[in-house]
C-alpha cells in the first residue's frame, strides 16, 4: 500500500495500491519495518499493512500531471502483506493485494459520473528500501492496470489505463505512502477516456493490522 501497488487512479494511482511502507531514518541495527516506533518491534513476515487516504485528502488522476481536471475519489484504501523484512538498511518486500476507490467523480467535459474504479492484475510487488523511497512492479509479463466505468453523454463507457511501474515516498513523521503524479496511459476506451491518467494520493497512516491495536509501521 508502504506497500501496494496501486495502479491506475490507479486512476488507480489505485489506478492503486499498492506497498505500504513509510520510511525515515536508517537504523544501525533492527529489521526495515517496525511498528510502534522507529527501531521498535520488527514487522512479521505475513502481516497485513493497511492504509486509507490521509484525512482530509483524495485520490485524483488527472488527465495532465499536476492539472486539476480528471477524476477525484473522496475514499481510498491499500492492503499488502510482508513478504520479506530484513535487517536495516536494506529494501523489504510486499505483496499489494488490494487497493480500492470510492465517492468518485469527474470534471471532464461529456462525463456525467463515475461508476467504478478498479484496480486490475493485483497482486503487485511492493519494494520498501531504507530511507524512504518505494517501488510498485506488476508480475512478470503483466502490467499495473486499472479500469473507469464512466457514465457519459454517449452511454457507458470503459476505460483501461496502465503503467509498468509506479514509485512512492513514505514519511515516519506522519507514517504516510504519498505518490505523485504517477504516470498512465490509455490502452483502450472511446475518445471521452482521457490519453493519459497521473494518479496522486496520500494514505496515512499506515498501519499493521495483524498486531493489536493495529499500531503505526515505520521504515528504519
Amino acid at each position: 500500500m508502504r506497500s501496494f501497488g496501486v495502479s491506475a487512479l490507479t486512476v488507480t494511482a489505485a489506478l492503486s495500491a499498492l506497498t505500504l511502507l513509510p520510511a525515515g531514518s536508517v537504523s544501525a541495527a533492527g529489521s526495515v519495518l517496525t511498528y510502534g516506533s522507529a527501531g521498535g518491534n520488527a514487522v512479521s513476515v505475513g502481516d497485513v499493512l493497511t492504509a486509507s487516504l490521509a484525512s482530509g485528502t483524495k485520490a485524483a488522476l488527472a488527465t495532465t500531471s499536476g492539472g486539476s481536471t480528471g477524476i477525484t475519489c473522496t475514499g481510498s484504501s491499500l492492503s499488502a502483506k510482508v513478504t520479506s523484512n530484513p535487517a536495516a538498511p536494506g529494501t523489504a518486500t510486499e505483496s499489494a493485494t488490494s487497493q480500492t476507490f470510492s465517492g468518485c467523480t469527474s470534471n471532464v467535459t461529456g462525463v456525467t459520473g463515475v461508476q467504478s474504479v478498479t484496480v486490475n492484475n493485483l497482486p503487485y510487488t511492493t519494494s520498501a528500501a531504507s530511507g524512504g523511497s518505494v517501488t510498485v512492479t506488476p508480475a512478470s509479463g503483466s502490467t499495473i492496470q486499472t479500469t473507469v466505468v464512466l457514465s457519459t453523454l454517449l452511454g457507458t463507457v470503459n476505460c483501461v489505463y496502465r503503467a509498468s511501474g509506479l514509485s512512492a515516498v513514505s514519511s515516519n513523521t506522519t507514517n504516510s505512502l504519498t505518490f505523485t503524479n504517477q504516470a498512465f496511459t490509455k490502452a483502450s476506451g472511446s475518445s471521452l477516456c482521457a490519453a493519459s491518467g497521473y494518479f496522486t494520493a496520500a494514505y496515512a497512516p499506515v498501519v499493521d493490522s495483524s498486531v493489536s491495536g493495529s499500531p503505526a509501521v515505520f521504515t528504519n
